[in-house]
């Protein structure tokens, strides 16, 4: 019986070394075996939707040595220096303290270095194929682009989500070695071939691109804010053609050393960042009121409904006021699209009040509104929208003209889009495409319905309306010649008239 049971043993420990544990101890032998030289894959490309490249890769080597196959380490660590530029005493203490058999010098060094270092043919000293990430456009698309940290890792933005796409997988280069890391004479190099990163191709169009930072930096320069953001949207697939801030950097020259700067000009405001929308909103108040109008709901008001002259409304003890004095009949006996045009706050108080805080939360939900839109990016806010059961009347009454609410610049266009497209609200989208050098593609998006808050007759109504503000309305200095032009006026943003020329310009 004992001898039965340690033959069982016996048996059960060499099945588990032969068969469960081969794996690992094949992995250990060949680690004992061999030393690599890593074989850095290419990290795929950026491009916009036409092909221009955003970043993209410069050759560089990094330089590493097996301290035990360095024959004379006071001679190499001399020669070393002189040709890294380094210090002569660190790379000497690297080769003779260091506990571990490969010991990494320098990292990234130009391709004329690296060749000066291979004419030295120095025992044990090894360098491999490393890339430096390059931004042919410098400060172009740079908080959406992002960067790489010094080990080429996606660290912000595109280059952070897109990670698994853009990284590639390393290579190596096996040699066989002794028991102390010295290879051995005549052996045969085993070589595993690095596979390259996917290209990733924006929705971005660099031509609107640079129309559009030429304008911000022109605001910038002519009226000194803090900051300036601005994004184009297809609004038709929600596709994001441009999308910049500023003040920018150059993604090639990244201030790495100080981290609250580094925070404040990485930053994708337009999609981290929130605000109160202002008079902007009643847009969307605009659009709730004329759906509901359209379904039949006899508390909204009708396109020609006259409101109220008075300049005040009266809310739970709290007076709102419009900003204009309504001196000399202004704002008087106003239909909605006048009171779009003239932006009368009290207008749009009388529209939230009446629809109720059920109905209007509803398509403040389907707009987008206190959620992410789901924009391929890192970092994207919420926005900030009261909960529904603390809102009383004089917030809702506020709501209405764009106070007591907070929201992305996102958010906000992705919501006017979607009140002038038929109604209809897609996922916004930063990336077109993931494919290979070779035609492959790994990831094609395309434009996705999430919801649908207004009908096409609210759109087309909303279309004209909006095109009177420009043409009667606040927005006057935003019109074209020649052209159909909408809009509303806010707080931020209403000077870049000859943005929206330039880029009327390039869709006729």
């Amino acid at each position: 019986m004992a001898v039965t049971f340690l033959f069982l043993l016996l048996f059960g420990r060499f099945f588990y070394v032969q068969v469960i544990w081969q794996e690992e101890l094949n992995y250990r032998a060949l680690d004992q075996w061999t030393r690599e030289i890593p074989i850095i894959a290419g990290r795929g490309k950026i491009t916009d939707t036409n092909g221009v490249v955003l970043a993209d890769n410069n050759a560089a080597y990094t330089v590493f040595a097996r301290s035990n196959a360095v024959k004379d380490k006071a001679a190499t660590s001399a020669l070393l220096a002189n040709t890294l530029g380094l210090d002569e005493k660190t790379i000497y203490d690297k080769l003779t303290k260091k506990k571990a058999s490969e010991v990494t010098l320098v990292r990234q060094v130009d391709k004329s270095v690296a060749e000066k270092l291979a004419s030295l043919s120095l025992d044990g000293v090894y360098y491999s194929r490393d890339n430096t990430r390059y931004y042919p456009k410098g400060d172009a698309l740079c908080q959406t682009l992002g960067f790489t940290s010094i080990d080429n890792v996606g660290t912000t933005g595109i280059e952070k989500y897109y990670e698994k796409y853009l990284s590639g997988k390393n290579g190596e280069l096996l040699y066989e070695t002794d028991l102390v890391g010295i290879e051995i004479e005549g052996s045969v190099a085993t070589y595993v071939p690095a596979e390259d990163g996917y290209n990733v191709q924006l929705t971005i169009d660099y031509g609107i691109q640079e129309i559009v930072e030429s304008a911000l930096k022109k605001v910038m320069e002519t009226y000194a804010p803090v900051a300036a953001e601005c994004i184009v949207l297809d609004v038709n697939t929600f596709e994001i053609l441009a999308l910049a801030n500023y003040p920018s950097y150059d993604l090639n020259d990244i201030p790495r050393n100080d981290g609250e700067l580094l925070n404040a000009l990485t930053r994708n405001r337009m999609i981290c960042d929130i605000y109160e929308p202002g008079s902007t909103f009643k847009i969307i108040t605009s659009a709730v009121n004329l759906e509901e109008y359209y379904r039949g709901n006899t508390k909204a008001y009708s396109p020609n409904y006259v409101f109220s002259s008075a300049r005040t409304r009266a809310v739970d003890g709290t007076t709102v006021k419009c900003w204009s004095n309504h001196a000399n009949g202004k704002h008087s006996n106003q239909t909605l699209a006048q009171a779009l045009n003239n932006s009368c706050n009290p207008c749009f108080t009388d529209m939230a009040l009446a629809l109720g805080k059920e109905t209007f939360y509803d398509y403040l939900s389907a707009f987008g509104f206190g959620k992410k839109t789901g924009v391929d990016f890192s970092g994207e806010s919420y926005g900030l929208l009261m909960p529904k059961q603390a809102v009383r009347a004089c917030d809702l009454a506020r709501i209405g003209f764009g106070q007591t609410v907070a929201v992305s610049g996102l958010q906000l266009a992705c919501a006017c889009a979607a009140t002038v497209n038929g109604g209809y609200y897609y996922q916004p989208r930063l990336v077109k495409r993931v494919y290979a050098d070779d035609g492959y593609t790994a990831l094609q998006t395309k434009a996705e319905l999430i919801s649908r808050p207004v009908s096409e007759q609210t759109s087309q109504t909303m279309r004209k309306m909006l095109e009177g503000v420009v043409t009667e309305g606040s927005g006057k200095k935003a019109a074209v010649e020649g052209y159909l032009v909408g809009g509303k006026t806010g707080d931020i943003l209403t000077t870049c008239v000859n943005l929206v020329k330039n880029l009327i310009k390039i869709y006729t």
